[in-house]
């Protein structure tokens, strides 16, 4: 059965702001969503259970203990929900995935910053990030000073589909979308989404001195992960100019 099962229930949140982190393209929402959670060490707030995830368990390191694969972390104190995903989320479940959670968005007041990476051979010029809103967003936007898009474009995969949601049913929402190495996991892209977008929007400060200084390791780390979306050919998450499709 879908459902989001809350494990803290101790921990108030007051129409928190919730980052979304699934995978895609550069891996930008797995890296953030994963040093958000480390940084702040925060806690394991709900289990999400979705037809359209895979059914497998997951463990880590030095711990015996089993997890979901798609958990929600909670930091009571900056009012921040994570949604991080140790699986790719396939496009064809894209649907059921978003429809398995977005009641909860209603119910609990969530306005979620959605994450995506646009393939682009920045060389080593500072990736670029722009920002999209449905509802109140915009305003949350301006006021962040985040630029607009240069461009036209899409969103696909689990993230587009939740965006669809939120878009029909004229919820409050913002979009992240950075440039990003269309190959291989992206550190630096991660690290602008943070500092430029994130911060500003969810009136936190982050340390991102390891997403600089372990680059090299981070992108080694999630190039195992970023090949399992590549064999499974998953159209993952990812921002696209519009004239790819004209």
């Amino acid at each position: 059965m879908a459902r989001i099962n809350v494990l803290a229930d101790d921990v108030t949140l007051d129409e928190p702001m919730m980052v979304e982190g699934l995978p895609g393209v550069g891996l930008v929402g797995k890296i953030v969503a994963d040093h958000l959670v480390d940084r702040f060490e925060m806690t394991h707030y709900a289990n999400v259970h979705c037809d359209g995830i895979p059914r497998v368990a997951v463990y880590t390191e030095s711990d015996t203990e089993l997890r979901t694969p798609v958990r929600l972390y909670a930091d009571e104190e900056r009012d921040l929900l994570v949604l991080q995903s140790d699986v790719p989320i396939h496009p064809k479940a894209a649907g059921e995935f978003a429809g398995c959670i977005r009641s909860w968005f209603e119910e609990d007041g969530v306005v979620p910053i959605f994450l995506s990476g646009i393939g682009t051979d920045k060389g080593d010029s500072v990736p670029t990030l722009y920002g999209v809103a449905t509802g109140e967003g915009r305003v949350l936007l301006d006021e962040a000073d985040i630029g607009h898009p240069s461009e036209m474009g899409l969103v696909t995969g689990p993230t587009g589909a939740l965006m669809n949601y939120v878009l029909e049913h004229g919820l409050t929402s913002v979009g992240l979308v950075v440039e990003s190495d269309p190959q291989f996991p992206d550190p630096e892209a991660a690290r602008v989404v943070i500092k430029k977008g994130i911060e500003p929007l969810a009136d936190v400060e982050v340390p991102v001195d390891t997403l600089v200084e372990d680059a090299e390791e981070i992108r080694r780390a999630k190039e195992q992960f970023a090949k399992r979306m590549q064999d499974a050919d998953d159209e993952s998450t990812q921002a696209q100019p519009l004239r790819m499709y004209q």
